[in-house]
C-alpha cells in the first residue's frame, strides 16, 4: 500500500477561501418610491437625514430601535449604533462595492447586531444578501436639512472638547444647501462666488436628455436671464442637470422658476416625435457639457 505523497506546495490541501464577487448596480435605487431623493442624498447634499421604516419581521427581531438614514456620519462611517439605542445609516462612506443598495442593507444589519454604545464593523464586500426593499418599508423619504451634523449625536450625549472640536471642523465643511419645494430632488446651494440648483431628474437617462435638447434648441433651457446651464453629470442611472445662478439671490427666489421650467420640461419629455436637426445638434452639445459634483 503507496504512502501518501506530501506536497511542497505551500497551501496544497487546506480548504480555499471562498472569493467574494463584486457585481455592479448602475441603479442601485431603481424600484424604490424616491429614488430620486436617495440619489441627490447619496451624491451632493451636504447635511440631511430621513427616519426609515424597518420591515416588520426586523423590527420584530430588533425591537424598537429607531433607524435614520444619514448623508454622512463621523470619518465617513457607514453606521453608527449610538447608546440611546438609535441607529444611523450614512449613505456617503469611504468603502463599498458596486451595489449601494446592498452595502446600505448590511450596514443597517450590522448596526442593528450591534450592542448600542459599540462601534459597527461593516464588511467592504458583504457579498450576495439582502438590499434596501428587503429590509425597509419603502416610501417617500420625510428629509430634514440641517445647518450642522450636530444631528449625529443624542440630545443628552456628552461633549467634550474632542467631540466639540470634530463637529466644528464638519460643520466648517457645509455649503449652505436648501431643498426647493418646486420639484423632486431639486437643490440650491451657495458655494463661493456663486450658487447652483442641482436637480436629479427621474426619467431615464435617454428620455431626460432628449426633453433637455428639445429644451435647449427652443431656447428654453435657462431657468431665467441671468442664469447659465452649467451641464450635467450622471448619477445611479439619472441625469443632474445644473445651472449656475446669481449669488446673490436667495433660495426661495428659484421656487417659480423651477416650478415654471419644470412644465416645460414636462411637455419635452411628453413629445415623442423623433428630435429634428437642432435638437440633435443640441443632444450632442450637451453630451459635451459634463460637469465634475465639485
Amino acid at each position: 500500500m503507496s504512502k501518501r505523497r506530501k506536497s511542497n506546495r505551500a497551501g496544497e490541501g487546506a480548504p480555499k477561501r471562498q472569493k467574494l464577487r463584486d457585481i455592479f448596480a448602475p441603479r442601485p435605487f431603481e424600484g424604490l418610491a424616491d429614488e430620486v431623493e436617495w440619489i441627490a442624498l447619496r451624491e451632493f447634499v451636504p447635511a440631511a437625514s430621513a427616519p426609515l421604516t424597518l420591515r416588520p419581521e426586523l423590527a420584530a427581531e430588533h425591537g424598537d430601535r429607531p433607524v435614520t438614514l444619514a448623508t454622512v456620519l463621523p470619518m465617513a462611517a457607514p453606521a453608527l449604533a449610538r447608546a440611546d439605542g438609535a441607529v444611523l445609516i450614512g449613505l456617503q462612506r469611504h468603502v463599498q462595492s458596486g451595489d449601494v443598495s446592498r452595502d446600505l442593507a448590511e450596514a443597517l444589519l450590522c448596526a442593528l447586531r450591534t450592542e448600542p454604545g459599540r462601534q459597527v464593523e461593516v464588511p467592504a464586500l458583504p457579498g450576495e444578501g439582502p438590499r434596501l426593499p428587503d429590509v425597509l418599508v419603502d416610501g417617500q423619504l420625510e428629509i430634514t436639512m440641517h445647518d450642522g451634523f450636530d444631528f449625529w449625536l443624542a440630545d443628552d450625549a456628552p461633549r467634550d472638547g474632542a467631540v466639540q472640536a470634530s463637529l466644528e471642523r464638519a460643520n466648517a465643511s457645509i455649503y449652505p444647501t436648501v431643498r426647493l419645494g418646486a420639484a423632486r430632488a431639486a437643490y440650491w446651494v451657495r458655494v463661493p462666488e456663486k450658487a447652483h440648483i442641482r436637480w436629479v431628474m427621474p426619467e431615464a437617462e435617454d428620455d431626460a436628455l432628449d426633453a433637455l435638447a428639445r429644451l435647449s434648441a427652443a431656447g428654453e433651457l435657462l431657468l431665467t436671464d441671468g442664469t447659465k446651464f452649467a451641464g450635467m453629470f450622471r448619477a445611479h442611472g439619472r441625469l443632474v442637470p445644473v445651472w449656475d445662478l446669481p449669488a446673490d439671490a436667495a433660495a426661495e427666489h428659484w421656487e417659480a422658476p423651477v416650478a415654471d421650467f419644470a412644465k416645460r420640461y414636462a411637455a419635452a419629455v411628453a413629445d415623442r416625435t423623433p428630435l429634428d436637426a437642432a435638437g440633435r445638434r443640441a443632444r450632442q452639445g450637451l453630451l459635451g457639457r459634463q460637469v465634475a459634483l465639485r
